[in-house]
């Protein structure tokens, strides 16, 4: 897969750590556990080793589309077709949070 543009990427976080999410549905960049930890999906540094995981339709000719829920950190990516409407959110909850 060839590089996204940065403004194609959307973040998603929980205050110790952050993946990168293109528009395209791939997680391009993500350290686990923490920010200082090292990197599991590094592909916005090396496409071709670099690694990522990626859920996407396998329609051809989708649109993507990519925004945050209003007043929220829940990021919603969609997966626009003409017959289909599937679409993805994501929130890297915090994991010492209840509820």
């Amino acid at each position: 897969m060839p590089y996204q543009p940065i403004e194609h990427y959307g973040v998603i976080g929980n205050l110790r750590t952050a993946a990168l999410v293109g528009l395209d549905g791939s997680i391009d960049w993500l350290c686990l556990p923490r920010f200082d930890s090292p990197s599991v999906f590094a592909a916005i540094l090396d496409d071709a080793i670099g690694g990522r995981f990626r859920i996407a339709p396998l329609v051809e000719g989708a649109r993507q589309k990519q925004f945050y829920w209003p007043d929220t950190n829940v990021l919603v990516t969609r997966f626009l077709h003409p017959e289909r409407h599937p679409g993805t959110r994501g929130l890297h909850a915090d994991p010492g949070s209840r509820g």
